[in-house]
């Protein structure tokens, strides 16, 4: 295990690596990591490939306090391979929620993906069907699983449905969240469906703001790392119940929220038809300004997770 020197956390959570957001995030000096760089556990397939590895597998793992609470932490980093799933990668995730469920520890996963390395499809699928079983059991075990969402990579593909098992999620406006990325949409559907290009439509549709109003996310904070890092103590004290009730309350939200909101085209359309009167402004409101409108017109998630 090595400890991770304190480091200056000046830049956006978006623009930060992954040590820097753990850095940011926990109390300082705290944390320690596991199967670090020295360890040299690298993917087994990119070399096949003629690919570079990194010695974390584009993600870093260990214990650390939170506001003086003992948590197992995780940060991808999507930088290298846009933070994608592979063996490695997937195998520290596993073994971190399997440690929080046998040592009662909370857990916090800063997310930055893209989903599956296709280098390593069938292992990267499995890793991610075996994440979201082990984030299911520490939950039933009465473990928070927190989920931060706002890097460069984004929240996509098999990312983006683990995340949607956590506890909780917290997204900034820059934290895109949702199964299918621009470009895989495109490619598949066609630039009328939708063009990756536009990058306002991109923020309408897969978002922070729009994820909050929708209720795909729990919490929304600004680009900095002290917003995610209070979000994130706040969401460590919300409920962390997980049972059939629990799973039938958000079916029904999600049921209820495709009647309501599934013939809109954009993501003005949604916001208008969840009341706000001039929905136009949305993506340039500064988030005070923004939280203070959802307050009232946000779809309601009090039963749900």
């Amino acid at each position: 295990m090595t400890s991770l020197a304190n480091v200056q956390h000046s830049v956006s959570w978006f623009e930060a690596g992954a040590r820097q957001r753990i850095a940011g995030l926990v109390d300082a000096g705290s944390f320690v990591e596991f199967i670090g760089p020295e360890k040299r556990e690298v993917s087994p397939h990119l070399a096949l490939f003629d690919l570079p590895v990194q010695f974390d597998d584009g993600i870093v793992v260990g214990a650390a306090t939170l506001d003086g609470r003992s948590v197992l932490i995780a940060a991808q980093e999507g930088r290298f391979m846009g933070g994608a799933f592979g063996e490695v990668h997937g195998a520290k995730l596993v073994g971190l929620l399997h440690a929080a469920r046998e040592l009662g520890r909370d857990v916090v996963i800063a997310f930055d993906t893209g989903g599956v390395r296709l280098q390593e499809a069938n292992a990267g699928e499995l890793a991610i069907s075996e994440i979201m079983r082990a984030v299911i059991e520490a939950r039933r075990s009465g473990v928070h699983v927190v989920g931060l969402i706002g890097g460069r990579a984004g929240c996509y593909g098999g990312g983006s449905i683990i995340a949607e098992c956590c506890s909780a999620l917290v997204a900034s406006e820059q934290g895109r969240l949702s199964v299918s990325g621009p470009e895989v949409i495109e490619t598949n559907k066609g630039v009328e469906e939708f063009d990756s290009r536009d990058r306002a439509l991109v923020w309408r549709t897969m978002g922070g703001k729009h994820r909050y109003l929708i209720g795909g996310v729990d919490l929304f904070v600004d680009d900095e790392a002290n917003a995610f890092r209070l979000a994130a103590i706040a969401a460590l004290g919300r409920s962390s119940c997980f049972d059939e009730t629990v799973v039938r309350a958000e079916q029904a939200r999600l049921v209820h929220r495709l009647q309501r909101l599934g013939a809109c085209h954009d993501g003005t359309d949604v916001w208008a038809a969840l009341g706000i009167a001039d929905p136009a402004p949305i993506p340039g409101m500064p988030t005070d300004q923004f939280l203070a409108i959802a307050a009232s017109h946000r779809e309601n998630v009090d039963d749900a997770r």
